[in-house]
Parts: C-alpha cells; sequence; structure tokens
C-alpha cells in the first residue's frame, strides 16, 4: 500500500524539485580533480513548524537520500513573540528528528521599513541569505503553497503595481535561483494533511490569523469573501493569472533590456525622444532600471514613481526634478533625462 495521496503529492513535487537541483549542480564546472566526483549538493529547508514547511521537512528528509542530495533546515526567529525562542529551539528537534543535518536557528532583528510584514520578510530572506553562503547551499526551499500564491497575487492587485506584481511568487528566484518554491501547485491544505496522516506536529503561528495583519485579513475575510461571491476555484484562477502574468513580464523585461541600449547617447545618458517612441511598459522598465542603479532601493520604488517619471518624458512642461526614494532626483535637460542621486 502506497503513502497517501496527500503524502504522495508533496513528495512528488519536492523529488522533482530535487531532481533539478541534482542536474544543475552535476552539469555545472568544478574547479576540483576531474577524476574526482563532485561533493553531493546540499539543500536548506526554511521552516516555521507550520504544516507547510513541516511537510516539506517530511519529503524533502524522505527524497534527498534517494537522489544523494544532502539536506539541512534552518528555522528563523523573528524575536516578535513571547516564547519565540523556544518555538525555534522545537523545531530545531524536529527537523534533527526528521534526520536532517544540519540544522540550525538564527535570530533577527525586524526592522521597521515598509511596514511589520515587509520588515519581518526581508530579515528573514537576509538571514536565509547568509545560512545558504555559510553552508555553501546549492539552494534553499519554500514551503508557499498555491494559497500564499493567490494571495499574493490580490495584495499586488490591491497596490496596483503593475504586472509584475501579479505574477506573484517564482518557482525559481534569487540570486543564482536560490530559492525553490516547490508547493506552488499545491494547495494548503494538502500540506496539512500530509503532516496529519504523518504524525507531524505543526505550529499554527498566531499573526496569521491577526487581524492586525494584512495578509491575515485576506486570509480570514477578503479570500472566502471572492469565493462566496465567486465561486469555488478563485485560488486556482489566481494562480494561473500569476503564471500568465509571469510569462508577460518576463518577455516585457527582455523587450525592454534589449531596447535600453538604443535610448542612449554615447555618454550612456537616456534620450527623451527615443524614450518616447517606445510602449509605455517597455519605457517605464527601463526607467526603473536607470533609478535603481542610480540608487533608488528596488523596494521602495512603486509604480507612482515612475509614473512621475515618466511625465518627464511625456508630458513634460518645464516641470522641475523628480525626488525617489534613496535620495534620486531626475530631471530633464536639453532633451536628456538626468538620474542621479541628490
Amino acid at each position: 500500500m502506497g503513502p497517501h495521496p496527500a503524502v504522495a503529492a508533496i513528495r512528488l513535487a519536492v523529488r522533482r524539485v530535487l531532481h533539478d537541483i541534482l542536474t544543475e549542480h552535476t552539469s555545472a564546472p568544478h574547479t576540483a580533480d576531474p577524476d574526482e566526483r563532485p561533493p553531493s549538493p546540499l539543500v536548506l529547508v526554511a521552516c516555521s513548524g507550520g504544516a507547510d514547511s513541516m511537510a516539506l521537512a517530511s519529503a524533502v528528509a524522505f527524497e534527498a537520500p534517494k537522489l544523494g542530495i544532502r539536506a539541512g533546515g534552518i528555522t528563523v526567529d523573528h524575536g516578535l513573540q513571547p516564547g519565540s525562542d523556544l518555538r525555534a529551539e522545537e523545531v530545531v528537534l524536529r527537523l534533527r528528528e526528521l534526520g536532517l543535518d544540519p540544522v540550525e536557528s538564527t535570530t533577527v532583528r525586524v526592522g521597521r521599513d515598509g511596514g511589520p510584514e515587509a520588515a519581518a520578510r526581508d530579515a528573514r530572506y537576509a538571514a536565509l541569505d547568509a545560512a545558504a553562503v555559510r553552508h555553501q547551499a546549492a539552494a534553499v526551499l519554500l514551503g508557499h503553497t498555491r494559497d500564499d500564491q493567490a494571495e499574493t497575487v490580490l495584495l499586488g492587485l490591491a497596490r496596483g503595481s503593475g504586472i509584475r506584481s501579479l505574477s506573484g511568487m517564482a518557482a525559481v528566484s534569487g540570486a543564482g535561483g536560490r530559492y525553490r518554491r516547490p508547493f506552488l501547485q499545491l494547495d494548503r491544505q494538502t500540506a496539512r494533511k500530509a503532516c496529519m496522516v504523518q504524525s507531524l506536529p505543526v505550529w499554527d503561528d498566531p499573526h496569521n490569523a491577526d487581524p492586525a495583519y494584512t495578509r491575515s485579513r485576506l486570509r480570514h475575510e477578503g479570500l472566502p469573501a471572492l469565493e462566496k461571491a465567486l465561486g469555488k476555484g478563485v485560488v486556482e484562477a489566481l494562480a494561473r493569472t500569476a503564471q500568465l502574468s509571469r510569462d508577460d513580464a518576463d518577455a516585457l523585461d527582455t523587450w525592454a533590456s534589449q531596447a535600453e541600449a538604443s535610448v542612449r547617447d554615447a555618454a550612456g545618458g537616456l534620450e527623451c525622444a527615443k524614450l518616447y517612441a517606445l510602449p509605455p511598459a517597455v519605457r517605464r522598465r527601463i526607467l526603473r532600471r536607470a533609478a535603481i542603479e542610480a540608487g533608488a532601493p528596488a523596494g521602495s520604488l512603486f509604480a507612482r514613481h515612475i509614473e512621475e517619471v515618466d511625465r518627464l518624458i511625456t508630458g513634460w512642461r518645464g516641470q522641475g526634478a523628480i525626488n525617489l526614494p534613496g535620495k534620486v532626483v531626475v530631471q530633464r535637460q536639453g532633451g536628456r533625462l538626468v538620474i542621479r542621486q541628490g
């Protein structure tokens, strides 16, 4: 008798991702003696102790050894709740019981920039990046599900952030494809069911039910209201929208990258007339990239900022400079767009 369908689905998703990682690892050039086999790759599971990441950790612990892949785990203590350090210690013990090695807990200091949710996310990814470098991990696996993807798409839609936000989370992201999300095609209930039938203890983060957090309100109020009004299938439709939007956004990014050289003069300046001739979606991507290169933080640069800069090209009436995050100043001078730190 085979495993429960939920467990089988979880393991299959993990197996596919691990196989991709192994293929990339074995095909990459190695500096070691060509007669020696390259060391087996290490993957780290980012685990909060919740159902999604515990299901992921269990599946990785089961599948990785069969492929000759080393598997470890890391949990991040944000220090935002009483007893969070004890919770982190419990997660470390559970991961070790699954057979993962190395396993560690790392404590982060959460700032205030961008609000509590964004600040916690930034601190968490910084810690995961550091752990990946420290352990020379080939990848860090994350337990985001199709439900998380649907929520991300709706949040992007509410912010009016454009097609890139609607594309949600990528299955592969980060520097060198560091982050992998095997569960984007699986729903949250499948992960929870997999934990239940395997008797895996899970921890439900109270922040996930706290209406003070935007994502929590969306999860417990917004999405149920949409499903009541539109019928079942909203989550699947939003996840599908994410993939279609990602394909479109990738194509536009490529177009903008290819077009950028054609709108710069010999000194590298941006020529307004040539920018004006481009489709708005392509032009604004070039403007955004130029602003980031000048020092504007990508996470603080919103669509409204780029729209203001765009008006220096499409609706210029002698208006003055535009101030962007990161103390970046944009102004039009002699038919050129000058973007620099002020």
